[in-house]
């Protein structure tokens, strides 16, 4: 099926202290233009991104979330770079509303560990280890960390999505952050990929933050 043509902006999520790395992501900024998941799918899987959001309703923050294979009921970096970009105060995902708050250079988002999507959470002795791994092949959905400064909270982590969809290392993931965080019980700054930043933070009633920078790259169709 080939996807009608639309706009959509082009958003790097989780960058750097300087602007750089992230993820890339897309967003659809008006989804009555497509409305059927077919196509959204569709388009999901010609523009490649880990991720590519559809608004369906700018001032509620209603969105619904493609992988280049799949619909995902919630996902992290696409919630983060949403949330940047609608400047509304929740969003609303089939896994349910997520709070969003915008501080300093940081956007926030608050979820529930249990609505991230499964992944195998794989500790290694030092961050040079995780730094060597190879691309596992597809299966298991892996995030791989090591401790960089347990006192201080500092981790470094890859994630390997396993799909085999050529998103073969994911270069920053709110979702496995969030369960990370969760399993660990306490704030985190973890350095994933080429040097993405993420910072999280537990919250009352099993609820965990997650924010970081956003940066638009620009528009395209």
């Amino acid at each position: 099926m080939n996807a009608p043509v639309t706009d959509y902006d082009v958003l790097r999520v989780f960058c750097g202290p300087r602007g750089g790395y992230g993820n890339e992501l897309g967003v659809v900024r008006d989804g009555s233009l497509l409305p059927d998941r077919d196509d959204r799918q569709a388009l999901a899987a010609k523009l490649g991104f880990s991720e590519t959001v559809f608004v369906d309703d700018p001032e509620r923050g209603v969105i619904d979330i493609y992988t280049p294979t799949l619909r995902l009921p919630f996902a992290g970096h696409p919630c983060v770079g949403t949330a940047w970009l609608l400047d509304v105060p929740e969003l609303v995902t089939p896994a349910g509303p997520v709070g969003t708050r915008l501080d300093g250079e940081f956007t926030w988002i608050e979820a529930r560990p249990e609505w991230a999507p499964p992944r195998t959470l794989r500790q290694y002795a030092t961050p040079s280890e995780v730094d060597d791994l190879e691309i596992p092949p597809p299966g298991e959905w892996i995030y791989a960390w090591s401790w960089e400064d347990e006192p201080a909270g500092r981790i470094r982590a890859r994630a390997f999505p396993g799909r085999d969809d050529g998103i073969d290392e994911d270069e920053a993931t709110g979702a496995a952050a969030l369960l990370l965080t969760a399993e660990l019980g306490r704030a985190l700054n973890i350095t994933q990929g080429s040097g993405s930043q993420i910072l999280t933070a537990p919250q009352p009633g099993g609820w965990v933050e997650v924010g970081g920078r956003v940066v638009l790259e620009g528009q395209e169709r």
